[in-house]
C-alpha cells in the first residue's frame, strides 16, 4: 500500500490477533498483535508499512502506537491472563530511550493491564545502535515485568554474541526455510545451536511459520516450548477460545511420541547388533594382532560393507594408531598418528561412558569435518585405556533404517 493511504485512513487501521500454543498444556498461551488495515472493502497486512524504511520513522511511529492501542484497549476488555507479544522496531524504540513505548504501557498499566503478561518483539539483526544501550532498556524494562523476545531467529542472519547479550526470555525461530528443496543440514546446524544458546541462557523457544505438520514435529523434537503457525490458527480480528486446537496437539503429539519411540528402538537395536558384531570380531583379530594399526587393517576388511574410517584413542584421546580410511579402496594413514581429538564436543564425556558402561554406541549424526557427509560414530571400549572408533558413512546409514 501506499504510504499516505495508510496515514489518510488511520480509523481503519486495526489488530488482528495470531494466537500462541503451548506443549505442555496444548492451549493458547498468548496472542502476536499484528498490523492490518480495513482499505476498499479488503483487509490488508501493514507489514510491509512497518518494514519500509524509506517511509519516515513518525509515520511508522504513529501508526505502531496507534496499532497496540487499540490492541490494549482489547486485552483489559477479556477476562483471561494470555501473554500480548508487541513488535517494535529497535532502532525506532531506540530513538527517545524507549520512554514513549513505556508510557503507553503505563498509561494501560494504570487502567489495569498486568505489565507481566506483555513480551516485546524485537529484530536484533536489524538492529544498528549502540547494543549496550539496548541491553540497558531492555533490562530496565524488565523492571515492569516485561519479558523480551528475539524474533526472526534463522530467518536472515544472526549474531549469537549479540543475542546472548540481550539475554531474552524467549527466542523465536522461524521455521519457514523448512519447506525449502534445497538442502537443510546447515540450516538444521543453526537451529541446533541455538537451541543450546536458548538452554544456556534459560530462554524459551518459540517456533514460528509452522504452516504444516512436519514442522510442527521439527519444534516439538527440538526443544520447542510455544508453537504459531497458519497450521494451528490463522490471525483473526477477535480472540479465540482457549483450548481451541487442544485436541487436534494431543493427536499430533501422540503420534509424534510413537515415531520417536519407534528410531530411539530401532537406533537402540541397531547399536546393539554392532556391539555384538564388533566384540565377536575383536575377540578374534586380537588373538592374532596386538598392534593396534595391525587390528584396524584387519577390522577394515571384515567391515568393508559398513564403514568409511577406522582409528583407536587413548582415554585422554590422542590417536594410538593411523587412519584406516576407504577412498577407492582401504589406505592406511600414519600421519593421524598422536593426533588430539579430546576437543570435540562430547568426546570425554563418551569416553566415561564407554568406561563405565563397558560397552559401544553410535553417535548422533553429524557432519564429517573431512568428507561434509553426514554421518555416525560407533564407539567401542577396547580396554580401559583405549577406545575403538568406527565412522558409518552416510551411503550406509541411508540403506538402513531408522539411521538417519
Amino acid at each position: 500500500m501506499d504510504p499516505l493511504d495508510v496515514m489518510t485512513n488511520l480509523d481503519k487501521v486495526l489488530p488482528y490477533y495470531q494466537a500462541i500454543f503451548s506443549a505442555d498444556e496444548q492451549k493458547v498461551i498468548g496472542y502476536e498483535v499484528l498490523g492490518r488495515i480495513q482499505f476498499e472493502h479488503e483487509v490488508k497486512s501493514l507489514g510491509q508499512f512497518f518494514h519500509d524504511e524509506g517511509i519516515p520513522d513518525e509515520y511508522r511511529i504513529e501508526v505502531d502506537d496507534l496499532l497496540v492501542t487499540h490492541a490494549l484497549d482489547d486485552v483489559l476488555k477479556i477476562q483471561n491472563e494470555a501473554l500480548i507479544f508487541i513488535n517494535r522496531d529497535a532502532n525506532l524504540l531506540m530513538r527517545d530511550h524507549g520512554e514513549s513505548f513505556l508510557s503507553l504501557l503505563q498509561e494501560k498499566q494504570s487502567l489495569g493491564l498486568d505489565l507481566n503478561r506483555i513480551v516485546l518483539e524485537i529484530t536484533e539483526h536489524n538492529f544498528r545502535g549502540d547494543l549496550e544501550q539496548l541491553h540497558h532498556l531492555l533490562t530496565y524494562y524488565r523492571t515492569y515485568g516485561i519479558k523480551i523476545a528475539v524474533d526472526n531467529i534463522g530467518k536472515d542472519s544472526s549474531n549469537l554474541d549479540r543475542i546472548g547479550m540481550l539475554s531474552p526470555d524467549i527466542l523465536k525461530i522461524d521455521l519457514q526455510p523448512l519447506r525449502s528443496t534445497v538442502s537443510l543440514q546447515s540450516y538444521y546446524d543453526v537451529l541446533y545451536s541455538i537451541s543450546l544458546l536458548a538452554r544456556k541462557i534459560g530462554a524459551t523457544l518459540l517456533y514460528e511459520d509452522i504452516e504444516a505438520s512436519f514442522q510442527l514435529q521439527y519444534a516439538w523434537k527440538n526443544g520447542g516450548r510455544y508453537y504459531q503457525g497458519y497450521y494451528l490458527h490463522k490471525p483473526d480480528k477477535n480472540f479465540i477460545e482457549e483450548n481451541v486446537s487442544k485436541e487436534q496437539l494431543k493427536v499430533e503429539f501422540h503420534h509424534f511420541i510413537v515415531a520417536e519411540k519407534r528410531k530411539l528402538h530401532t537406533l537402540y537395536t541397531h547399536s546393539e547388533k554392532f556391539h555384538q558384531r564388533i566384540s565377536l570380531l575383536l575377540s578374534k583379530v586380537m588373538k592374532q594382532h596386538q598392534e593396534f594399526n595391525e587390528i584396524i587393517e584387519e577390522l577394515a576388511i571384515a567391515l568393508d560393507d559398513c564403514c568409511f574410517r577406522i582409528y583407536i584413542c587413548d582415554e585422554d584421546g590422542f590417536q594410538q594408531s593411523g587412519n584406516i580410511i576407504k577412498k577407492e579402496h582401504w589406505e592406511f594413514q600414519p600421519e593421524y598418528m598422536l593426533k588430539n581429538w579430546s576437543w570435540r564436543p562430547y568426546f570425554l564425556e563418551n569416553m566415561m561412558k564407554m568406561r563405565y558402561d563397558k560397552k559401544g554406541f553410535l553417535s548422533d549424526l553429524y557432519m564429517d569435518i573431512e568428507t561434509g557427509e553426514l554421518i555416525r560414530t560407533f564407539s567401542y571400549p577396547l580396554n580401559q585405556n583405549h577406545y575403538l572408533f568406527i565412522d558409518l558413512p552416510y551411503s550406509y546409514l541411508y540403506e538402513q533404517e531408522g539411521l538417519l
